[in-house]
């Protein structure tokens, strides 16, 4: 099997790692799992961990050169590595643990290939840091991202960094947002390959530089191959100058969330 691994792409890889994890939330959904406290009312189950586990297993086997960085175990590989992978197995701890189905898998190579996993929907959302597509029943579809659907994801959970200046739930208070857009609340970001996929027009959410983030990166490099317009929620390009993410079918959805945002 490690043979196997090492001859994959490293969209392969992702693939491969994401899909893995995915095989582990599915078996494990529905039973008592233990819980590990993370403060805040944040958590992380057995699931998550063993998730990752699995994930780390496929890119350790397939790429031992590089470096990772897991939600759950941290840092591992070497310290000097150029590459580095960044996993969260478990997007949706709190749904997942509630019996909610809408959870993801991400699995990303800094700035180059990556994969989000929906566990439950048997859908890969792949790209190779060019170009993006989704697996589902074996199956290749190269993703499309429109507006037409007009439903809009919104992160409505805590904490709230650029209070009061932007709030979330501001937005969906917006005039305007009533009348171009239609409001969703999955606090998942499989809602950011929804929007790759064109089930969604976009997504918004607040926070810091997501650029490196194992929630995000996945979602993000899916999206901007896709063709998405992504940026922070100050407009800019997203890093350490920008805060939070939005991330639109297309230009004139960005420019619309813009407005609203910013007025």
């Amino acid at each position: 099997m490690i043979d196997t691994y090492t001859t994959l792409d490293d969209a392969g890889v992702a693939l491969t790692a994401a899909r893995a994890g995915a095989d582990v939330l599915r078996t494990l959904y529905g039973r008592q799992l233990s819980r590990i406290d993370k403060g805040d009312g944040d958590f992380a189950t057995a699931a998550d961990v063993e998730a990752e586990k699995a994930i780390v297993g496929v890119i350790r086997a397939a790429r031992p050169d590089d470096a990772v960085r897991g939600e759950e175990s941290g840092q591992q590989g070497p310290a000097a590595a150029a590459r580095q992978w960044l996993v969260d197995p478990l997007c949706g701890t709190l749904n997942y643990a509630a019996g909610n189905l809408l959870v993801a898998v991400n699995v990303a190579l800094r700035d180059g290939a990556a994969a989000v996993a929906d566990p439950f929907g048997d859908e890969l959302y792949v790209t190779d840091g060019e170009t993006a597509w989704a697996r589902s029943r074996g199956v290749d579809t190269r993703l499309a991202p429109t507006p037409a659907t007009r439903l809009v994801d919104v992160n409505l959970d805590p904490p709230f960094p650029s209070a009061p200046g932007f709030r979330a739930v501001d937005l969906l208070a917006h005039p305007d947002f009533a009348e171009r857009f239609r409001p969703r609340v999955v606090s998942t970001t499989l809602a950011l390959a929804w929007v790759a996929s064109g089930r969604r027009a976009a997504y918004v959410t607040d926070g810091g530089d997501l650029s490196g983030s194992v929630h995000f990166a996945a979602g993000i490099a899916v999206c901007r191959a896709a063709g998405c317009v992504v940026t922070g929620i100050d407009g800019g390009p997203i890093g350490q100058e920008a805060r939070g993410l939005v991330a639109a079918a297309d230009a004139e959805t960005h420019r619309l969330l813009m407005s609203m945002i910013r007025g």
